[in-house]
This record gives C-alpha cells, structure tokens and sequence, in this order.
C-alpha cells in the first residue's frame, strides 16, 4: 500500500506566504504544524450504487498546518491540510490519491476610523449535486465532488460623526474558479454603501443602503443586480419599535420571462424584551412576489435558541462566500457571553472547546449544488445549542426551496443536461443533530445524526439521505489525540432505485499538533 506525496510541497510555498507577513517576534502569531493518520475500512469505498459497492481498507495522512495571529490593528487566521490517500490493491475508478483543502481569512484597520481591508481565500471540495452520495466524512469518493477555489478582497471605508450618523463604503473583488477551468465560475466585483442614523435618533431612526453586485462569466458573459433600500425606524417603547421600507431592485440575467425590476416595500418590528432575546420580523412586496423575513434568538443560561426565514434571489456563486447558516462556534459565542463578556476571550474559548470536544464546524444545512442560474430561495430554519453538565446537544431543523430564474442552459455546460433538470428546481428539508458527551477530562463522545429529503420540483425525483457517525476522541497527551469513528450512510430514490447506496465504514486516527 502507497501513499502519493507528491503533491504534499504544495503546503511549503502556502505556509511561508503566510509566514512572510507574520513577525517573528510578535507574541501574538503562532504557527502550529499537524499531523494526522487514519485508517479506514469501509465496505462502498467509492459510494457505488449497492449491486456496486466494494469493500476496501483507506490509509490516509493529513500532514497540514494552523496560523493565528492578531496585533493593534491586523487578524489573521488560516489553516491548510494535503490528505494523502493510499488504498489496499489497486485504486478504484471514483476515488481519488489526493485532497488539498485550505483557508485563511484576515481583517487590517489601516487607519482608525476611516479605511479599513478584508480578505479570505480557500480551496476543497464542494458538492455538485444536491441529488447523489453525499461524502461527509469520505474525501477520497469523487462521484458527487469537485474542487472548487475562491479569493475575495474587500477595502472599505467606515467613519461615525459623533452620534449623528456612521457611513460606510465598501468595494469587493472576487473570484471563484472549478476544477480548474471557469466553468460555472468566473469573477465578480460589488458595491456597497450604507448611511445610517447614530444614538442621537433614538426615537425615529433611518438607514439608506445601495448594493450592486456584476458578475462575469467566461462561457455565458455578464450578470448583474442592483438594490436601493432606505429604513425607517419608530422606537415606541425602550424594548419595541416598528419597521418600515421601500426600495427598488434591478436584476440582468438571462430570464425566463417575466419581470426582473421593480418597487419593493416591507413592514414589520423589532422587539428586545431583554439582553437575552432578540425578535425581529418583516413583511412586503417585492417584484417577484410576497416576501417576508424572521430573525430571533432567545439565550438562556445554558441554552441558545434560534429562528430565521428568508426570501430573496440568490446564486449558488454568492451563497459560497458567505458563512453557513448554522454556525457551531457563533451559537458557542451566544451561549457563553454570559459566562465570558470579552469577545476575544469568548472566541478563543470556543475555539478551544470546539477542539476538545471534535465538534463539527457546522451541522449539515441545505446542499449548496453547483449551478450558474439566479434564483429565488426561501429559506427557514429552527436551532438550538444546549449545554448540560455533562454535554453540548445541538440541533438543526431545515426547509429550503430554490427556484430557477434564469435560463437552463446556462448549466448544461456545467453539470451536464441530465444533472441541470434534476437541479432546476429544488426542496430541501432535514434535520441534523450533534451530542458531545464529556465522560472525563481526556474522553469525549461524539454522536452526529443527519437526515433530509431532496425533491427535484421539475422531474418529480425525491432522494432520501442519512448519516449516522459516533466518534470517540481521547487525548493521549496535550498535543496528542487518538479517535475511533464508525459511521453509516444511505441514499436513495424511491424514483431511481439505481441509484440507491450504503456505506458502513470503521477506522481509527492519531493526530498530533506540535
């Protein structure tokens, strides 16, 4: 059994990139190199259908690296890993020798109130269909994956007059490119400008916002939107106050009929009874039809509980840069603000009992499926992340509805026809769930359930998946770590039994942090 290195000096040039702009002397950088080593047997090694499947034992080295730092007026975090894949006999069609997975974002204030810069990149793979195995926890599977890569820069400028107003101005550029060509990819630019009122207007506050987004693609040319907002806020009474808006939004793309500008307007109210609980809902009209939008949380003292509804018009380009909606180590941060009132304190915290406990970084929401198109998504979802005395429970309830806007053609290229059509329209539901239980100081239990339905709106196909894993972790030492892991998944549709498969999948990792 063989291990390809030859792509692990991809990690050399990336480390010392980021290496170069970080002193050496500054107590605040620091570089942690990893290693990592796991073996695998698992009986659907490349996640064929059932009639398919082929047992086979994955060795697998994850040599990478970690860098933090931060000083008066810079952060910067960023991470890269190779995963090395080695297989029993010779490697099988839909797996592949290798993985490279990276991501660094950073924040600079170059001048204190006024200009500031953003910037992330990062790499791995993503899903390209929200129909197909679904390879959470299998890198090495190649059937529903691609690599897909993304920089973003971002400067801005944001200055408060006194307690007047605050303004700020950003620009962005970015880029996101799959496997290696610009299909389905492309670049972008946007504007942004926001107004908004300070402390003075207490009783009746005001924003003006302006966004406009162009987007660039190689094969089917330029797409853009524009949006213009202003905001009125009516403070009745210290904990309630009512909303009120109207705008215009202007969209370019390849339309499948029908309208794509129009007046918007919504309604609606903010209620904070308490530092705990936050409720705001809305309500309006925009060209495309009724919308609404709903954000709530409710902390307790053990406990965080979240509400959010959406309705607008999306890309799946867009959705890529923004963070997942249920994110573990933001809930972590309600939870212990409490407990923990500096934020900087509170975020290295949560870090650190995110690594002890092997908590996942998200819980499983809707499949961002590769597509060129614009569309409308109405998105809900209900959360909840509960500390006990013994362990950290954390659930996710999900309903999630795209609609195509734009032509299909526009992913026939991309994806295929045959994968276009079945990612024309889509809804997605499921629920997902993760309990750490803490049995000592050096032991912990992890059991992440996941479920969801995908039904293609247009061809009528609905596909099942589930996912059952149980991990336990024991540190051998402070930089040390060893795992065992046994894992279930299954997918299948009612409508293609042939595209119905299972993995039962065993192994055990040592990891080491130096």
């Amino acid at each position: 059994m063989a291990i390809t290195t030859a792509k692990l000096p991809r990690l050399a040039p990336l480390a010392l990139a980021l290496l170069s702009i970080a002193p050496a002397a500054h107590a605040g950088w620091r570089f942690t190199p990893t290693i990592g080593m796991t073996e695998t047997v698992t009986d659907n090694v490349n996640l064929q259908p059932d009639d398919q499947r082929r047992t086979a034992w994955v060795t697998e080295a994850v040599p990478g690296f970690q860098l933090a730092g931060s000083g008066t007026r810079y952060t910067l975090q960023a991470m890269a890993q190779e995963h090395l894949f080695g297989y029993s006999g010779s490697r099988l069609p839909g797996t592949r020798d290798s993985q490279f997975v990276y991501g660094a974002n950073g924040q600079a204030r170059v001048v204190d109130d006024w200009f500031y810069v953003d910037a992330s990149a990062g790499g791995g793979p993503r899903t390209a269909s929200a129909f197909g195995p679904q390879a959470e926890g299998n890198l090495w599977a190649t059937g529903n994956l691609v690599n897909v890569r993304s920089w973003r820069i971002s400067p801005y400028l944001r200055h408060r007059f006194g307690s007047t107003a605050t303004v700020e101005v950003r620009y962005a550029r970015d880029s996101l490119e799959q496997s290696g060509n610009q299909v389905g990819t492309g670049e972008g630019r946007s504007w942004t400008a926001n107004v908004a009122s300070g402390p003075s207007f207490y009783t009746l506050g005001w924003s003006l916002d302006y966004n406009r987004q162009d987007l660039d693609n190689k094969l089917f040319g330029e797409s853009s939107a524009k949006n213009v907002q202003g905001t009125l806020r009516w403070r009745l009474a210290r904990t309630f106050a009512l909303t009120a808006g109207t705008g215009y939004d202007s969209y370019d793309y390849q339309s499948l009929g029908g309208r794509t500008s129009g007046h918007s307007w919504s309604a609606g109210f903010i209620c904070t009874p308490s530092v705990r609980t936050d409720i705001r809902i809305s309500a309006g009209h925009r060209f495309y039809g009724p919308t609404g939008a709903l954000d709530a949380s409710h902390r307790m003292r053990h406990s965080v509980w979240t509400a959010h509804y959406s309705d607008t018009i999306t890309n799946s380009r867009q959705q890529m840069f923004l963070p997942a909606s249920y994110d573990t180590s933001a809930m972590l941060d309600k939870m212990f603000t409490a407990s923990i009132p500096d934020p900087v304190q509170r975020a290295a915290t949560v870090q650190a009992y995110m690594v002890a406990t092997g908590l996942p970084p998200t819980l499983t929401d809707s499949i961002n499926y590769l597509s060129n198109r614009w569309l409308r998504e109405k998105n809900a979802q209900l959360g909840l992340a509960l500390n006990g005395a013994h362990g950290t429970l954390m659930l996710s309830l999900f309903d999630d509805k795209r609609t195509a806007l734009s032509a299909i053609r526009t992913d026939s290229d991309l994806l295929g026809s045959a994968i276009a059509a079945l990612n024309d329209n889509v809804h997605q539901r499921g629920f997902s769930s993760a309990y750490n239980y803490r049995a000592s100081a050096r032991t912990n239990a992890l059991l992440i359930a996941n479920i969801s339905r995908v039904t293609s709106i247009t061809t009528g196909i609905t596909q099942d998946v589930s996912q059952l894993r149980f991990r336990v972790t024991r540190d051998l030492s402070r930089r040390s770590q060893a795992a065992i892991e046994v894992r279930r998944a299954h997918g299948g549709s009612s409508n293609l039994n042939t595209q119905t498969y299972t993995e039962n999948a065993v192994s055990a990792t040592l990891s080491m942090r130096f």
